[in-house]
């Protein structure tokens, strides 16, 4: 069954990844912080199903113990729904996708972990890929600059990157939190329930982050019509399925179900592609290629 998990995985956020960015209209101001809304508002209802039907022995402390990690990765997922309403999926996706290339050189760095040639070969194609995406977005590859302006192409340029970093400091403090059952700082957990203590955190944090958002748009006066959020809200529900299978996904062989997860990036070319109608130049494709390679290369090397 792990297969089928990790097939499904990979489906439904490459799913989640189209209705993100159809949902990330450019020209809706608060696109990305009603995605947020409604991303929590889904999670929310995730956790208190896991609270209500799952038993994990679920302690409220763990909200503030997991709180840092949780921050990370919402605030890098703001981020990303950001950038979205003015980059291509076909680029930002592969670009948020080294995050986990970034979390392996943290663990080098500050764990002083090993890593093989062949990794430190695929981290190389990551970075050609990278630069090269960036040097035709920054001499006239595309017309960004003359639609948005210079300074706002460069920050929404920026944000892919940004969602990359965070979510890779993220992951990297999940070393501490998941790895040992003796020594995280989540209290009252098992083996067997320590990862739904973290994620039912972070959804719980989602949740709270999203109310937060939803009472700043109101006092601001923004329109909020869920039968107008058709995308957005499907872009949450596949999200947080995505999370659900991933669990399982990961719990049966998760060497071989991780580098075929790491594929989602391809998934989301290929539906930008057909769905979204999404043209990038030849030198473009070529230096995603090289991205999406490098990805799946070290999810396989380190997957071994």
């Amino acid at each position: 069954m792990w297969l089928f998990f990790t097939i499904a995985t990979t489906l439904i956020w490459g799913l989640a990844e189209l209705f993100y960015k159809k949902g990330a209209r450019p020209d809706e101001k608060y696109a990305h912080l009603k995605i947020c809304v409604l991303v929590g508002a889904v999670m929310g209802i995730h956790a208190i199903f896991t609270l209500l039907f799952m038993d994990i022995d679920y302690d409220p402390i763990n909200l503030i113990k997991y709180l840092p990690v949780s921050m990370l990765y919402i605030v890098s997922m703001a981020f990303s729904f950001f950038g979205m309403r003015f980059i291509e999926e076909s680029i930002s996706d592969p670009i948020e996708n080294t995050s986990g290339a970034l979390c392996s050189l943290l663990c080098v760095i500050f764990l002083k972990e090993t890593i093989s040639a062949p990794s430190v070969a695929a981290i190389l194609v990551i970075v050609v890929g990278i630069v090269g995406i960036g040097f035709l977005e920054n001499h006239g590859a595309t017309a960004r600059h003359k639609k948005l302006g210079r300074k706002m192409a460069i920050i929404a340029f920026i944000m892919p990157f940004m969602y990359a970093i965070l979510d890779a400091v993220g992951s990297f403090l999940d070393v501490f939190y998941l790895e040992d059952v003796s020594s995280t700082p989540l209290v009252n957990v098992t083996e067997e329930t320590i990862e739904n203590v973290a994620n039912t955190s972070y959804e719980i944090t989602f949740a709270i982050f999203g109310l937060v958002l939803f009472i700043y748009m109101c006092i601001r006066g923004v329109k909020f019509n869920i039968k107008t959020q058709r995308d957005k809200a499907l872009a949450a529900v596949c999200e947080t399925a995505g999370q659900l299978t991933y669990v399982y996904a990961m719990s049966g062989n998760g060497a071989i179900a991780a580098p075929i997860i790491s594929s989602v990036c391809v998934v989301s070319l290929l539906l930008s592609r057909i769905f979204l109608r999404e043209k990038l130049t030849r030198k473009q494709y070529i230096f995603i290629s090289l991205v999406i390679i490098g990805i799946l290369a070290l999810a396989v090397i380190e997957g071994e």
